[in-house]
């Protein structure tokens, strides 16, 4: 069905160029192949960028999914177990749990307590006495406990942050990257027209297509990389509830235990 508009649009074509010229559809691939060297540029950029962003979110992903099984096996064995030294036994079988790093920072640091706190005349004491009870072990400072886990969660969301802020770049700054392609491309086209000194539709519109198409890209390898960014990120926001709910477990057990 034609309408005036489009009436109106064959008449004017047919007054610049004598035909009207064939509407076939726009091909992405065959304005990548036109392309200009600076869109091509601009692609490979692009392109680059959208694969590292893939990469890093694949990985975390894998890695993410290995540690949130390993918390909770550990959690299971921590919970069930009636001393640290068997919980110790089992962390090297689950080392991609964050919560283990929690866990050997703090069981080092209570350990060095307790064992600073059994004197050596303790120790002779109750070689000469064997009927004579065991000192109960005791914590010289709680709040020393705390701070080792604090410096080793700090530690554990860290790693969990590694290569996060590649995403961040690649959503922020890729959008810039596709529009600084556009507008060379369409300065491009200007200098085309004006060496042709022709401004009918078919001289302009081939070249703002392919300035268009690196806005797209950026765009494509943008759009995927903000939702990575916001996935992970609150991955890694709730390994550090878990880690802050670990730290009070454990700090709960230290002192019913040790104080």
């Amino acid at each position: 069905m034609h309408t005036p508009g489009s009436s109106l649009l064959a008449l004017m074509l047919q007054g610049e160029g004598g035909t009207v010229p064939n509407t076939s559809a726009f091909s992405i691939v065959e304005a990548l192949a036109k392309s200009t060297w600076a869109g091509k540029g601009v692609l490979i950029i692009l392109a680059l960028f959208s694969i590292a962003s893939w990469s890093v979110f694949l990985y975390k992903w894998w890695t993410f999914r290995r540690s949130e099984g390993q918390s909770a096996l550990f959690l299971d064995v921590f919970r069930r177990s009636s001393k640290f030294s068997e919980v110790q036994a089992v962390c090297r079988s689950l080392e991609e749990s964050p919560l283990v790093g929690l866990f050997q920072a703090g069981y080092t640091e209570l350990t060095a307590q307790l064992r600073q706190n059994t004197t050596p005349s303790m120790e002779s004491e109750g070689a000469d006495n064997p009927k004579a009870v065991a000192p109960r072990p005791t914590l010289k400072s709680l709040p020393a406990v705390d701070r080792a886990l604090l410096r080793a969660s700090v530690v554990e969301v860290n790693k969990l942050e590694h290569r996060l802020p590649l995403l961040a770049t690649t959503a922020s700054i890729t959008p810039f990257i596709g529009l600084l392609g556009t507008v060379v491309g369409i300065l491009i086209t200007f200098g085309q027209i004006g060496a042709s000194g022709s401004t009918s539709l078919g001289v302009v519109a081939p070249g703002i297509a392919e300035a268009l198409v690196t806005t797209a890209a950026g765009l494509l390898a943008a759009i995927p990389a903000v939702g990575f960014y916001n996935h992970l990120t609150q991955r890694v926001k709730d390994f550090a509830s878990q880690m802050d709910d670990f730290a009070m477990e454990f700090l709960n057990i230290a002192e019913r235990n040790f104080t």
